[in-house]
């Protein structure tokens, strides 16, 4: 299992019930995982979940902290054994995210992220409807391909199979139940860090987290 912690990460109060599912989707360059790592660095009650792909490995990037890269046939071997609650192809590559890790995670009452695609997203609130559903969406089509170009991270027929592949993947913006425009990154990261908290602050999750002030509120 991974866990994303240091030093001042302190485990949540016990008073927290089960922590709670968001996915974050959107298009391949729209800035999704860059806004939730800032996130993760505010958010000490936030997790995010690591999922494993067998699309190869980055410049940059470790095993266990990005993804979990495994090959194919272990990919599906884990798959037929039931150990992803949601798994997609994208661009011939295979995510999945692991339930075991996605269970432990709440149990200990830390809220989990899931940064997947819309496929993964679907499968989410199919499997667990509470799910907090997050689309980000970039604010061009010209921005898009800025970004993807500028992050020198894939050939031009990549690129260009991923700018052709963004308009399906917009289409699905309307299965979010909110919608975050990448324009300005910090007003992108605050519009998130409003949803975390308004997620938090619905009246099943305080009931729970404020039960003895309610208590003595209504009592004598």
């Amino acid at each position: 299992m991974t866990q994303i912690t240091d030093a001042h990460h302190h485990a949540p109060s016990a008073a927290v019930s089960k922590g709670q599912l968001f996915t974050v989707s959107a298009p391949s360059g729209a800035g999704k995982t860059s806004l939730v790592q800032a996130l993760l660095g505010e958010e000490h009650q936030l997790r995010v979940s690591v999922s494993h792909t067998t699309r190869p490995q980055r410049l940059g990037e470790t095993d266990g902290v990005n993804y979990h890269f495994v090959d194919r046939e272990t990919f599906l071997r884990n798959k037929a054994a039931g150990e992803f609650i949601e798994d997609a192809e994208v661009f011939g590559n295979l995510y999945g995210t692991s339930r075991l890790q996605i269970e432990a995670l709440q149990t200990e009452g830390f809220d989990v992220i899931l940064e997947i695609d819309w496929q993964g997203a679907q499968q989410m609130r199919r499997v667990a409807p509470e799910t907090c559903a997050i689309f980000i969406l970039p604010p061009s089509k010209e921005a898009l391909a800025q970004r993807l170009y500028g992050r020198g991270q894939d050939d031009e027929e990549t690129i260009n199979r991923r700018m052709a592949e963004a308009v399906s993947e917009l289409s699905h913006h309307a299965e979010a139940d909110y919608l975050v425009l990448n324009k300005d990154f910090g007003t992108a990261l605050a519009d998130l860090r409003a949803i975390i908290r308004a997620q938090r602050l619905k009246r099943d999750r305080q009931t729970i987290a404020l039960e003895a002030t309610i208590a003595g509120l209504l009592g004598d």
